[in-house]
């Protein structure tokens, strides 16, 4: 056996012999890492010391939402439950969110109740782990949070993973009907790229290259617009402005001044938007869950805006379509 098995194997016996740990309240942090209350209905951030304490605590549901297929059979955080962005949280054949009654039914399989407390991680810094809380809320789970620093960190920092695949009794959590308050629409982005809506701020969190129209989408893609460039009037802070280089998120205080420089202070509405909704759920939960800003997701995102007809659009790169 190499190193590598050996050290796995390690891992998984070590959560097995854990003890079931009694119920307690969640030591939650906030991005500082100063213990908080939870907020709800509000999302909150649990950091791993706290989920590795509740790994078989039967109040609490762990939720992998990763990019790359695979990786959760390859191993996951110990009980977790793998859903797959593209088919457990959206429709599959129409372009929008997965419908309450979808959603009631997969959520009451992965065992959770109505005062279940569900935390959710992924990959590449909790990109669909985000979406995943920007979807339990909307259904009106008030008690849903985000391990700090995702999939990535929990391996670099030699937690316990487990192949093994949960066997869980039946929830009876009960999805209301779709937060409107929590998303935006077309419409309501036209009215704020044409003025007609000053109340609402717009922020962009694609790349600068995405959002100046120098590329359709990041190389690999395959979601597309056949224009290029962003809403007028958007402001550019990309998601990944608010990670820290181990993928935790930053400090109240330094989020507060990354998003204020570019007049996203609190003080007016939010709406935030990115390729597809994916990227964008990461700073909706910065801006509306950690800095409690009011703050709606444009799911839509470019591949709808940028398909559509009669829209306004800023270009600074000038790329034109089937050209270059």
């Amino acid at each position: 056996m190499n190193t590598t098995s050996s050290t796995a194997t390690r891992r998984v016996l070590r959560w097995l012999a854990a003890p079931l740990v009694a119920l307690t309240l969640p030591a939650v942090a906030d991005a500082s890492g100063a213990p908080t209350a939870t907020k709800s209905p509000r999302a909150t951030i649990v950091e791993a010391a706290w989920l590795e304490a509740n790994l078989n605590n039967p109040k609490v549901r762990i939720i992998e939402v990763s990019t790359d297929p695979g990786v959760y059979e390859k191993g996951h955080i110990p009980n977790a439950v793998n859903f797959r962005w593209h088919t457990e949280f959206v429709d599959p054949v129409n372009r929008d969110i997965v419908s309450q009654t979808e959603f009631q039914k997969i959520v009451r399989a992965a065992g959770i109740n109505k005062d279940t407390k569900v935390v959710l991680y992924g990959d590449k810094n909790n990109w669909f782990a985000a979406w995943g809380v920007w979807i339990f809320r909307t259904y009106g789970h008030s008690d849903v949070s985000i391990l700090n620093g995702g999939r990535d960190k929990w391996v670099k920092d030699g937690r316990a993973l487990s192949p093994l695949v949960p066997t869980l009794a039946a929830g009876n959590f009960t999805a209301t009907t779709p937060n409107a308050n929590l998303r935006a629409f077309l419409p309501d982005v036209v009215k704020i790229a044409k003025k007609e809506d000053r109340t609402t701020k717009l922020v962009d969190i694609r790349s600068a290259d995405e959002f100046n129209g120098k590329i359709f989408a990041p190389a690999g893609f395959q979601e597309l617009a056949i224009r290029a460039g962003h809403i007028p009037g958007a402001q550019n802070v990309p998601w990944s402005t608010a990670v820290s280089p181990d993928g935790t998120f930053r400090p109240v205080a330094d989020l507060k001044a990354i998003y204020s420089g570019k007049g996203i202070d609190g003080k007016k509405k939010v709406t935030v938007y990115c390729r597809i909704g994916e990227r964008a759920a990461h700073t909706w939960f910065v801006l509306s869950e950690i800095l409690g800003y009011d703050v709606k997701l444009y799911d839509g995102s470019w591949t709808e805006y940028g398909n559509s007809v009669g829209v306004p659009i800023a270009n600074p790169s000038g790329t034109v379509w089937g050209k270059g």
